[in-house]
């Protein structure tokens, strides 16, 4: 079973942020190849969703208010599982964690997020659409998605 916490910066203990780094990096730098500048200045920003399997980080996503990310949207980023988790469903639960927490904090707003081109299917479930052809972010390929909110 998988826990989720919702914290802003401040209320991270040294050892949270260690651990979201390091699974920051476990997966999108090492696992995919890709070095690239991670701590980009948002995190101080961003309201951090930490899952947790006994007392383990596992996943992890940031929500990002409106003109953090995007001038006209809040959004969600970061969105990560470590491998040890992956084919169980939890990515959907951390993205349904996510969105609601997104949706307490910026009521009506719809959300947009950049995700890689391979998930838009797994994103297309939680009802974000395609907003436009699939860019190269950091030499992988991405699409910009929307979740209007109802």
């Amino acid at each position: 079973m998988i826990s989720f916490v919702s914290k802003n910066f401040q209320a991270l203990t040294t050892e949270e942020l260690y651990k979201i780094l390091a699974l920051r990096a476990e997966v999108f730098v090492v696992e995919q190849n890709c070095p690239y500048q991670d701590v980009d200045g948002k995190d101080l920003q961003s309201i951090h969703v930490l899952g947790y399997i006994k007392n383990q980080l596992v996943a992890y996503a940031r929500v990002l208010g409106q003109g953090v990310s995007y001038q006209e949207y809040p959004s969600l980023g970061r969105i990560v599982t470590s491998r040890s988790i992956r084919g169980k469903n939890f990515g959907h639960d951390l993205v349904n964690f996510s969105i609601k927490v997104c949706q307490k904090n910026f009521p009506g707003q719809p959300i947009k997020i950049s995700a890689q081109a391979h998930l838009e299917m797994f994103y297309n479930k939680h009802k974000f659409k395609a907003t436009g052809e699939a860019y190269l972010e950091d030499d992988i390929p991405h699409i910009g998605m929307i979740l209007l909110q109802e």
